[in-house]
C-alpha cells in the first residue's frame, strides 16, 4: 500500500503534518476527516521526494549573493523611506516583496520578522554576514541608537559608490594588460600544438642537423603534444591549491604582504587599501562610532589583511594611552605629510576632516597610478612579445633560410 505525506489544521486550528498509508489520496483525506483533521496537502512518498529534489536543485542554482549595486539601491531606498517617515518594518517588507534577487529577498523577510520579533535593525542584519558587513552593521547600530538611522543609509550609500568607483577603475586599468596576456597564451598554445609540428615534418624529410632554436621549439611543442594532460592536472592543482591556501588565515596574510611588494602594482593596492581605511574612518567616526571599535572594523574592512593588523596595532598603542598619530607613525603606513595632517586634526579636534582630505589625497594618487598602469605595463608586453616572435623566427626561419643557401650552393 502506497504511503501519502500530509498536511492539515487539527480541531485547534494547529498546523500538522504526517504519513499515512492508503489506496489512494481520497482514502487518506477520509481517514483524516475521521480523525477530525482538515486536510491541506496530500502528496504520494515518489512524488513528495520528486518536489524535494526539484526545490534542492532550485535553491543551488539560485543567485546565493548580494550585489554591491543591489547594496548601494537598498541604502538609497531605506534613507529615501526612513526620511519619508514610513516605519522600518513596512519598509523592509515593501523592499523585499519587489526585489528580483530571490536571495535579498529571503534575507529581508528574515530581517523583517526578527523586527518583528522585537530585535533591533542592527541585531537582525548582523545575522546576515555574507550580506551586511561589520561596517555595515556598526553604522546602522549608531544610526538606530542617535535617532539618525536615515543618514547612516546615506553615508552607507556614498560609501558603497565610491567603493564601486574604485573596483570600475582597477578593472578598466587591468583589462588591456590581461587581455593581452590571454591572447599571447593562446597563441602559444595554437604555435606548440599545431604550427611547430607541420613544420618539423618538413624539416624532418631534409635529414639535416637543425639549428639550436628550432630544437628548442620542437622538443617545447612535442612536450605540449604527449605531456598536455598532465600540465593541465598541474595548472589545475596548482590553482586549486592556492586558492585553498589563502582561505587559510596564515596564507591569506602572507599572500597579503606579499601584494603589497609587486612591482608596478603592488604601490596601487596599498593606496588602495589605505584610501579605504581613511575614507572608513572618517566616516565612522563622524557618525560617532567609538575610536577602539573604529579602528577594529576597519581592521577588516581595508581588504588587506597585513594593512589590517598594522591597523590593529594602532588599536593596541591608544589602548595603552598613546597618540593616534604616534601610533600611525609607528605603523610604518603613512607617509610625512598624511601624518602631518593627522596630528592637525588631531590638535584641532577636526580629525574625521582631515581624514577626508587624506583619503582624497590617496584616491588622487590610486587615479594617477591607474591611468599610467597600462603606460607602464606596455612596454613589458611588447618586449614579451618581441621575445616570442624572435624566437619563432629564429626557430622557423633559420632552417629555411640555412637550406636554401645549401640548396643553391649545390647547384
Amino acid at each position: 500500500m502506497p504511503t501519502f505525506h500530509y498536511t492539515g489544521r487539527d480541531r485547534s486550528g494547529a498546523k500538522v503534518a504526517g504519513t499515512l498509508e492508503g489506496a489512494s489520496a481520497d482514502a487518506v483525506a477520509s481517514e483524516l476527516s475521521g480523525r477530525q483533521i482538515t486536510p491541506l496537502t496530500i502528496e504520494a512518498a515518489a512524488e513528495k521526494r520528486q518536489a524535494d529534489a526539484l526545490a534542492g536543485l532550485r535553491a543551488r542554482l539560485r543567485r546565493r549573493r548580494v550585489d554591491l549595486d543591489e547594496l548601494i539601491i537598498f541604502c538609497r531606498q531605506m534613507y529615501s523611506l526612513n526620511k519619508a517617515g514610513v516605519p522600518i518594518i513596512r519598509a523592509i517588507g515593501g523592499l523585499a516583496e519587489s526585489h528580483r534577487n530571490l536571495y535579498f529577498r529571503e534575507i529581508l523577510q528574515e530581517v523583517r520578522a526578527d523586527l518583528e520579533s522585537g530585535q533591533s535593525m542592527a541585531v537582525a542584519m548582523h545575522a546576515h554576514a555574507k550580506v551586511f558587513n561589520s561596517l555595515f552593521v556598526s553604522m546602522v547600530s549608531v544610526g538606530e541608537n542617535t535617532g539618525q538611522l536615515d543618514q547612516a543609509f546615506r553615508q552607507l550609500a556614498s560609501y558603497l559608490e565610491l567603493e564601486r568607483e574604485t573596483r570600475k577603475r582597477i578593472k578598466q586599468a587591468t583589462r588591456y594588460p590581461i587581455f593581452v596576456l590571454v591572447a599571447m597564451g593562446v597563441a602559444l598554445a595554437v604555435i606548440n600544438l599545431f604550427v611547430i609540428p607541420a613544420f618539423s615534418k618538413v624539416f624532418a624529410q631534409f635529414h639535416a642537423q637543425l639549428p639550436w632554436a628550432t630544437r628548442l621549439l620542437i622538443g617545447t611543442s612535442e612536450f605540449f603534444r604527449d605531456w598536455w594532460w598532465l600540465l593541465l592536472i598541474g595548472l589545475v592543482g596548482g590553482l586549486y591549491g592556492f586558492l585553498r591556501w589563502i582561505e587559510t588565515e596564515s596564507g591569506a596574510l602572507k599572500w597579503d604582504r606579499i601584494k603589497l611588494r609587486l612591482p608596478i602594482v603592488g604601490p596601487i593596492f596599498e593606496r588602495i587599501a589605505l584610501a579605504r581605511f581613511t575614507r572608513t574612518f572618517a566616516m565612522m567616526y563622524r557618525a560617532g562610532v567609538p575610536l577602539l571599535q573604529t579602528l577594529s572594523i576597519n581592521s577588516a574592512s581595508v581588504g588587506n589583511r597585513h594593512i589590517g593588523q598594522a591597523i590593529l596595532g594602532m588599536r593596541e598603542g591608544i589602548e595603552r594611552g598613546e597618540a593616534l598619530t604616534r601610533t600611525a607613525s609607528a605603523s610604518g603606513l603613512f607617509t610625512p605629510l598624511v601624518l602631518q595632517m593627522m596630528a592637525v586634526g588631531e590638535e584641532t579636534g577636526a580629525l574625521d576632516d582631515l581624514f577626508v582630505e587624506v583619503a582624497d589625497f590617496y584616491e588622487q594618487e590610486v587615479d594617477y597610478d591607474l591611468k599610467q598602469l597600462a603606460d607602464a605595463i606596455e612596454p613589458l608586453l611588447i618586449v614579451a612579445m618581441g621575445a616570442m616572435v624572435l624566437v619563432l623566427a629564429l626557430g622557423v626561419f633559420l632552417p629555411m633560410w640555412e637550406l636554401a643557401s645549401a640548396a643553391r650552393g649545390g647547384a
